[in-house]
């Protein structure tokens, strides 16, 4: 079986899984005829033209190469900027891994390759008792990490790889966002990462003080991602 998506997940919230996740899917659009996007649960809703609707959803749909039904690449919405589990307790719904994962399936038919977009971080819950992390587990698909560069990311990116792997699952790169710009060494810092990591970093989002457009980043896809 060939190369048919992944799950980007991050060292925290606002780190740039979005940004890496669009650029990834402009990449691999290169290589695949039919590529998409997937935000399953989008916590913190804009108003755009009278409706609701979540700016993570949009960046990957403009980024994907087809266009799919709402209800499928971002099947899930609520309205607070919140935690999933506490955003859907709030807008009184419950949300499950087995509905995250029907949604993806009815979505592989549309698409060659379907990129999957965590939420927060890897253990971020989605309600009582299942996480973000039950989900990337329940597809199966190598993980890209976004590390957030920023005093105290070492251990944060640390800590992820450990709980990706030690989940079962295959980590197959990470990416370098700068999210600081007066971070003190830089690239002493990547570099640590790099040895430590024990995978292939796949590119470096250099600081912008304006949103970046992802078609900007360039980045190195795996070798059997082609």
């Amino acid at each position: 079986m060939g190369f048919e998506g992944c799950f980007v997940t991050g060292t925290d919230t606002g780190v740039g899984k979005t940004l890496v996740s669009a650029a990834l899917l402009y990449t691999l659009a290169r290589h695949h005829a039919r590529v998409v996007g997937m935000k399953p649960v989008a916590a913190g809703l804009v108003q755009q033209g009278g409706d609701w609707v979540a700016e993570d959803a949009l960046a990957l749909r403009a980024a994907s190469s087809v266009l799919v039904p709402p209800a499928l690449d971002n099947p899930v919405m609520l309205p607070e900027p919140l935690s999933p589990h506490l955003a859907a307790a709030r807008a009184g719904r419950h949300v499950g891994v087995a509905e995250l994962v029907a949604s993806h399936c009815e979505l592989q038919r549309h698409a060659d390759v379907v990129l999957v977009e965590g939420a927060g971080g890897w253990r971020v819950p989605l309600n009582d008792s299942e996480t973000l992390a039950d989900l990337a587990v329940a597809l199966a698909l190598p993980v890209v990490l976004v590390v957030g560069m920023r005093l105290g990311c070492l251990n944060h990116a640390l800590l992820t790889a450990e709980a990706i792997r030690g989940d079962g699952l295959t980590m197959a790169g990470w990416v370098a966002n700068v999210i600081d710009p007066a971070m003190l060494c830089l690239d002493e810092n990547i570099e640590t990462l790099c040895q430590r990591l024990d995978a292939p970093l796949l590119g470096v989002a250099p600081w912008q003080a304006t949103a970046p457009d992802p078609r900007s980043l360039s980045l190195t896809l795996p070798k059997d991602w082609h």
